[in-house]
């Protein structure tokens, strides 16, 4: 009986294990992955693939933080937010050797300051963070952040602004001229009260819209994602990427291995995978953002090669969202949840 107990349990054991080889769990942003590339990656591996969506780096964070970290095997942070994470004991580390394809990194995205080394992410996509206006609507200037902040008489009411605390209040510094993370207490104040006085003239807060709503109309003005910009355009709506005088957001959003992943091999071969030239640019393809993979060239469709958004004219000024103190993020926080009132 008990060499049947044995047996038994071992049975158990080794088909739990099987269901576990056989799975990967995905925590990324919306509209951001191309479902033929899941299926690629899942027949390749006879894994099964399932994804949960987000529509900000902050939701991301609330969640694993609200429970869900160890019901991943990787998740998509922004720069800034893998430094966060990374901070909060939430990822994993891996050893080059563990990724075969660690080497197509391109030598910029290599060794970062919010991942020194690549211990704990491969870079996903890049891009920048700005405004796109509708050319019928508005026919002035298409140089300021003003056209959100302090828009002029045909914008005011048709303004959507992205639902992010991080982008939407160092989009205001920029132009304000305000230090990202500053404590000041006057320069605080003076952020409140740019981003509360231009409020009244916003229609809408929202990330997983903003692209739907230049399309549709509802919108003449957007702060954007540039590769949303891109696929507005495409889908027929009149706007044009800005690219301010006061500088915009440029970011690397990054797939990192989450701490207690019960998948972690088949997340290590997931992002072995990504680093694959040819898959790296069907995702910029699919999303119109740029690839942190060398050799994608050859695979890029000329229409996204070539788009305006991901071209930027010489001399634009990009920051990257800064990782601010807690103490100081409390502050941030303050205001971004008066904003939201």
């Amino acid at each position: 009986m008990k060499t049947i107990l044995t047996t038994t349990a071992l049975a158990l054991a080794l088909a739990s294990a099987a269901q576990a080889e056989g799975k990967l769990l995905v925590y990324h942003w919306f509209e951001y992955m191309p479902q033929e590339l899941l299926d690629k990656f899942a027949a390749e591996y006879d894994v099964e693939v399932v994804m949960d969506t987000y529509d900000s780096n902050e939701a991301l964070l609330a969640s694993l933080k609200a429970g869900k970290l160890g019901s991943y095997d990787v998740a998509v942070p922004g720069d800034y937010m893998v430094k966060i994470m990374a901070d909060e004991g939430m990822l994993d580390t891996f050893e080059p050797s563990e990724i075969p394809n660690f080497g197509n990194i391109q030598d910029q995205w290599l060794d970062v300051a919010f991942d020194p080394g690549r211990k704990s992410s491969i870079p996903y996509q890049w891009g920048s963070t700005s405004i796109s206006v509708n050319t019928q609507v508005y026919s002035g200037p298409l140089d300021s952040l003003s056209l959100v902040f302090d828009p002029p008489a045909e914008l005011k009411g048709k303004i959507n602004v992205l639902d992010t605390a991080g982008e939407t209040l160092t989009l205001a510094s920029l132009y304000a001229g305000i230090p990202q993370c500053s404590s000041d207490r006057e320069q605080l104040k003076a952020l409140n009260d740019l981003v509360q006085a231009a409020k009244p003239d916003w229609a809408s807060f929202g990330s997983d819209v903003a692209k739907d709503v230049l399309v549709s109309g509802d919108a003449a003005v957007g702060m954007i994602w540039s590769g949303f910009s891109a696929k507005a355009r495409a889908e027929g709506a009149p706007v044009q990427y800005v690219f301010p005088k006061e500088g915009m957001i440029v970011w690397m959003d990054n797939v990192v291995l989450l701490k207690d992943a019960p998948n972690r091999d088949n997340a290590l071969k997931f992002m072995n995978f990504l680093l694959e030239p040819e898959n790296a640019a069907a995702v910029t393809n699919y999303a119109a953002y740029s690839s942190g993979v060398k050799g994608v060239a050859p695979f890029l469709l000329p229409e996204i090669a070539n788009s305006p958004e991901s071209n930027p004219p010489e001399g634009v000024k990009g920051v990257f969202v800064e990782a601010c103190p807690q103490e100081v993020q409390v502050l941030y926080d303050a205001i971004w949840t008066n904003l939201k009132k």
